[in-house]
């Protein structure tokens, strides 16, 4: 499986969204929380010019939002 890493804030809703879809499909993620952690939103930024969340990135994919179609075909769910 291809790692999953997911940027976030606690306040989000669509990252909420994201981390409940992927423990209902038994993904496994790191959540990095970009409101926290100055490294994680600082590489974040960096990777997609934009502060907004949730970020995911699936293996090289980077996905902004909570898309989950693309989610759904990156995994081959």
């Amino acid at each position: 499986m291809k790692s999953v890493v997911i940027y976030s804030t606690n306040s989000c809703m669509y990252c909420r969204m994201a981390k409940d879809f992927f423990r209902e499909n038994k993904v496994e993620y790191t959540e990095k929380d970009v409101y926290l952690d100055e490294k994680a939103r600082n590489e974040m930024v960096k990777m997609t010019g934009q502060s907004g969340v949730p970020v995911i990135k699936i293996g090289d994919e980077v996905i902004i939002g909570f898309d989950k179609a693309t989610i759904k075909e990156l995994l081959g769910l």
